[in-house]
């Protein structure tokens, strides 16, 4: 993996549980990293399903190896939000391949 291809900035976010000013406890991310990623594969997918119209989104990021990524995080590209469908580590920890889906009108 050569640092020329990483040209992409991506944000990993894990979800947590925080008050707010009332003392309600809600869902919020909290940031867990910001690394460099190369896009491997993008693709685009536009249907009429049971959720009426709808365009899902598949994109594969290869970004170099943090610990703790699992399927519960997600992953914030051009400030759009993905879930992260799967994880792939390249070596002994030399790498990931993170395979994300956007669900969206």
């Amino acid at each position: 993996m050569r640092a020329g291809d990483l040209d992409r900035t991506i944000r990993i976010e894990r979800a947590t549980t925080t008050p707010n000013e009332l003392g309600v406890p809600h869902a919020a991310w909290a940031l867990v990293a910001t690394m460099r990623a190369q896009v491997l594969q993008f693709a685009t997918d536009d249907r009429e399903g049971e959720r009426g119209h709808t365009t899902d989104q598949t994109i594969t990021f290869r970004t170099r190896w943090i610990d703790g990524v699992d399927l519960s995080n997600r992953v914030v590209y051009q400030d759009q939000p993905f879930t992260i469908r799967q994880i792939k580590e390249i070596g002994r920890r030399v790498g990931l391949d993170i395979v994300c889906e956007r669900v969206g009108p």
